[in-house]
This record gives C-alpha cells, structure tokens and sequence, in this order.
C-alpha cells in the first residue's frame, strides 16, 4: 500500500479495457460509469496510479477474476493523480483502493495488495450477489404472470431460474403453482415428491404443497348450487357446509370458502377433529402470508378461537 502524494503523475493506469466490462473512468464519467451502473450490476471502483508498483499486480488480477464473472460484475479504473475529487470524497488515503457498489452505494471495499485468493472471493461474492438479485427479479415477472393468467410462460420462467439455483425454493413453489395453475395436477405431485427433506417446511414450499392439496379436493368437489340448496334446508348439516367451502375454493371463490370454514368452525369447532379449522390453515397457507384474504381471516379465527 502506498501514501498518496508520492508518485509521478504522468503515467496512465494499469490495464485497459475488456469488452466494456473494465473502463478507465474520470471525476467526470465517475457517476454514469459506477453509481448509475452499479443499479444494473455490481461494479467495482479501483483507485490506481502509474508509479503505483503494488497496482501493477493487482490491477490484472481484478481484471481477470471481473472477465471471469461474465459480465455480472463491472470495473471501473480511477488514476488518482488526473482524477482527484472522487478520491477525496471517498478519503482515498493510499493506493491501491478498491470500493465495491452495489444500488448507488458503496458496500464493500478493501486497500493495499492482497493476495490473489482474497481477491477472487471478493469478486465473486459480487458476483453471486448480482446473480441472486438477477433470479429475484425473474421469479418477480414469473408472479406477475401468473397473475394475468399466463401459466405457460409463469412455468418456464420459474424452470429456467431452477436451472440456475436447482434448490431455489421460491422457484419450486413458483413452479407448482404454475403447473396447478395450468391444469397439471399429476406434474405438480410429482414435483412436490421430489422436494429435498431439508427445503420441506421451507414457506414457499409450505405453500406449493397447501396448493396441491387444495387441487387434489377440488376434483371430488361437488356442485356449488346443489350444496347450497342443501345447505339451505339445514344449516347445522355441517359436512354440508364443509364440502359447499371446498367447492367455493375449486371454484376461485376463496374469500367466500373462508366464509363458510369460519361459520363451521364457529358452530361447532370440534366438528370432524377440528377440520374447518384445519381447512382454514391449508388455504391460507396456499395463499401466503400477505394475502388480504389470508390476514382476514386469520384475524377472525383468532378472534374466535380466544373469546
């Protein structure tokens, strides 16, 4: 590590360009080539200088490891000597100096030479960083098209970021539900029976499985209106009641399905070893934790439960 202040400012910093994943960058260029940058990937701001001897090997070897990343880890090279405001800013006291940002801030950083195993883990922790923020963001678009009912796509996407990260549990509830979402029931099982035991009480998973069991009751499910008729003849018919619940469910009309499971369960709460109240812990499992539905009826069960 070397004292600035030292040196001769004539020369230029060590190495050069690399596909533009490496650039050389001034006090000028210092926001769009690393603050700006750093919110579409990791990028490392590397404080250099000509006369500088530890920077000539430190600088190919971030280089190599940065090349090494593909793409999801940038480089930017700062000769302190011609660019010395950013230096200040961030009290770049001696070189080499190396910051690491990530979303517009500095989250990692270290000075001096280090040796060459130290800088690879650096590196690649970025990297494995930015790969991560990378499949979130896919699993996000996956959700979304759930959402507007496109299954197919939904699937795919959840399967590709699987064959990134095979043991993503995100990805793996996400896949289930597309596939149940889709028609597949028999793919979905399959899925949920090759769950590693480690991933099993995982909450995304959790959910995946609640789902399937949701499927599985709404193909014996019966009609809706014969239900409700019957119902109406006999409001203490209390399997009645539960089957009308699981037909709303299969049917999409979840919030009226809680509905019913709260009134069974209100009148008698030990009916069928507590299945109204075990049938509400499926669906708003299925649900996940935020769902408006979920919460409700999660408050009303309580509420009843403690009175």
């Amino acid at each position: 590590m070397i004292e600035l202040g030292g040196g001769n400012a004539s020369g230029q910093a060590p190495g050069g360009a690399a596909g533009g994943v490496v650039k050389d960058t001034t006090d000028q260029t210092f926001v769009p080539d690393v603050i700006d940058a750093s919110r579409e990937r990791p990028v490392i701001a590397y404080f250099t200088a000509a006369w500088c001897g530890p920077c000539k090997t430190l600088g190919p070897q971030l280089e190599a490891a940065v090349a090494a990343t593909n793409g999801k880890v940038g480089l930017a090279k700062i000769d302190v000597d011609q660019n010395q405001m950013v230096a200040a800013q961030l009290r770049v006291q001696s070189i080499p100096a190396v910051f690491a940002f990530d979303q517009g801030q500095p989250v990692d950083g270290f000075s001096g030479a280090v040796p060459q195993s130290q800088i690879q883990e650096f590196v690649n922790k970025l990297a494995k960083g930015a790969g991560a923020s990378g499949l979130e963001e896919a699993m996000d678009a996956a959700d979304q098209m759930l959402e507007e009912g496109a299954a197919g796509d939904a699937a795919e996407t959840f399967a590709a970021v699987l064959g990134e990260d095979p043991e993503n549990a995100r990805a793996i509830g996400g896949l289930v539900r597309a596939l149940l979402a889709a028609g597949d029931l028999p793919r979905a099982k399959a899925m949920m029976d090759q769950i590693p035991a480690d991933l099993f009480n995982e909450p995304h998973i959790a959910a995946a499985r609640a789902a399937v069991e949701l499927a599985e009751q709404a193909a014996d499910a019966g009609p809706t209106a014969e239900l409700r008729a019957k119902l109406g003849a006999d409001a203490n018919d209390h399997q009645t009641r539960f089957d009308l619940a699981v037909a709303l469910s299969a049917a999409g009309e979840t919030e009226e399905a809680v509905t019913e499971l709260l009134e069974l369960f209100r009148r008698d709460r030990e009916w069928n070893d507590g299945a109204a109240k075990t049938q509400l812990f499926t669906i708003f499992d299925a649900l996940g934790p935020k769902d408006p539905i979920a919460l409700t009826g999660r408050r009303r069960l309580s509420s009843m439960i403690f009175a």
